[in-house]
């Protein structure tokens, strides 16, 4: 599904749509006030308030920013009171009591605003994920264990991966894919590096690139590498 452009200065509806599209999730207006934007009203110049408009003789888009006005949207009123906003100069001003009274369809989000917030939403999943994608490989200890290995890519090659495993040779030792010292106090501790596991074994024993990629993405214990086993092919040109 196309995008739809952003107005300049978007509707309530609008912003809704547009951010559901980037975000993948619904919105509403308190939603999008909780998340610190502020709308504006086009406030159409007014003599009685010459101060307020200054030079802006065609009128100047008005922010709703003070806590009691935003609040007051927030909870669902039915019209837009706006009790203190910004002059033409953007200096705070307070509206002669009881305030300016709008419509709620004549209220506006900036475009500029709509799309740093979801920079931002973005931003937040991503650190997010690679914080996840840390711990869980923290939570590895480095490597998979035996029967894991075996789970993952016993059947993608022919040779006793068991054995192999426990025998510690090239590509199954220290030297290769095994984790240093995982196996000092015995051979029931001994952890792998799947990435480099897999990378050897394709190399070495000719295991197919295409079923070594399903298994880091059909894996859980493997997923916390995925993103390593990405790179290391892209690096690779595979």
């Amino acid at each position: 599904m196309s995008t739809p452009d952003l107005p300049f200065r978007a509707t309530t509806a609008e912003a809704c749509a547009w951010l559901e599209q980037q975000t993948g999730t619904p919105w509403t207006l308190a939603r999008i006030l909780d998340s610190a934007l502020i709308p504006v009203v086009w406030l159409d110049y007014d003599a009685a308030y010459p101060d307020l408009f200054g030079d802006a003789n065609g009128g100047y888009a008005a922010p709703i920013y003070f806590a009691d006005d935003v609040a007051r949207l927030a909870a669902g009123s039915a019209d837009i009171l706006i009790t203190m906003t910004k002059d033409a100069y953007k200096l705070p001003v307070r509206l002669p009591a009881p305030g300016f009274t709008r419509s709620l369809d004549q209220l506006r989000f900036q475009k500029r605003d709509l799309e740093r917030l979801v920079g931002k939403l973005k931003q937040e999943v991503q650190a997010a994920q690679e914080e996840k994608q840390k711990l869980a490989t923290t939570e590895t200890q480095a490597g998979i264990s035996k029967a894991e290995v075996l789970h993952a890519f016993g059947a993608l090659v022919k040779l006793n991966l068991d054995q192999a495993l426990d025998e510690a040779i090239g590509i199954f030792g220290d030297d290769g894919a095994r984790v240093k010292a995982s196996a000092k106090k015995s051979k029931r501790n001994a952890v792998w590096n799947p990435v480099t596991l897999a990378l050897g074994l394709h190399d070495v024993y000719r295991a197919p690139i295409g079923p070594l990629k399903r298994a880091f993405t059909s894996h859980d214990f493997l997923h916390a590498w995925r993103g390593n086993w990405e790179e290391s092919l892209r690096l690779l040109g595979k």
